[in-house]
């Protein structure tokens, strides 16, 4: 028995993880429908290989779609997410910060602010949570495993909305995957890119302790 029942969701961005987690979220009864930014006739081969509860559209169309919504695009494409269909819907962000792809963005150099944090400001009316942003898309599909199993992997969430990062959580439980919520998107950027919760195996405990150890800016 899964904690969310069959939705429609949306999902922008349809790299590995966008296509990995429209792969498992379709395999638990969910209804998808995925975007990327060059067009719905680029996704006919994956939408054909996801099945029928799956079909493209544009970001906009997606949005509209998901009774929430998944962002996973290059963080320098945030800025492109449509607001309006979004709003009043949570979304949960994929994000991290390369400054090598994405250029150098001072409020995150300097820790002034986080990834997640700066698309909660561009999509003010949506609640906005951070999520499969510390785990490699293959490990998705591999590293689950049912609640209470010994070691069983543990992954992060924040949100200034409690609703918010607690759908992240039972997303995580139904993937097979134990949480933990750091808090606020203040605290998101300590399970991003160079802290030691990054893309790591851990069990909750070991989560605990990589957040603690965590420094405010890897980037910097």
């Amino acid at each position: 028995m899964t904690n969310i029942a069959p939705t429609n969701i949306g999902i922008i961005g349809a790299g590995h993880i966008g296509g990995t987690l429209a792969r498992r979220l379709i395999e638990l009864g969910h209804r998808i429908t995925i975007s990327n930014s060059r067009g719905p006739e680029t996704l006919r081969e994956l939408v054909g290989e996801l099945g029928p509860n799956a079909q493209a559209g544009t970001p906009e169309e997606a949005a509209e779609f998901g009774e929430f919504v998944i962002v996973t695009v290059p963080f320098r494409a945030y800025r492109d997410i449509p607001a309006e269909p979004l709003a009043g819907k949570i979304v949960i962000d994929t994000n991290n910060y390369y400054w090598e792809r994405d250029g150098h963005v001072a409020e995150l150099d300097d820790g002034r602010a986080t990834v997640t944090g700066l698309l909660q400001r561009h999509l003010s009316e949506s609640k906005v949570a951070k999520g499969f942003n510390h785990i490699g898309a293959p490990a998705i599909l591999t590293d689950g495993s049912t609640a209470g199993t010994p070691g069983r992997r543990s992954l992060a969430t924040a949100s200034e909305f409690k609703e918010a990062s607690a759908l992240v959580s039972a997303l995580y439980d139904d993937l097979g995957f134990d949480s933990v919520d750091v808090g606020p998107l203040s605290e998101s950027s300590r399970f991003e890119r160079d802290q030691p919760a990054y893309v790591v195996r851990q069990t909750r405990a070991e989560l605990e302790a990589n957040l603690a150890r965590a420094q405010r800016s890897a980037a910097a």
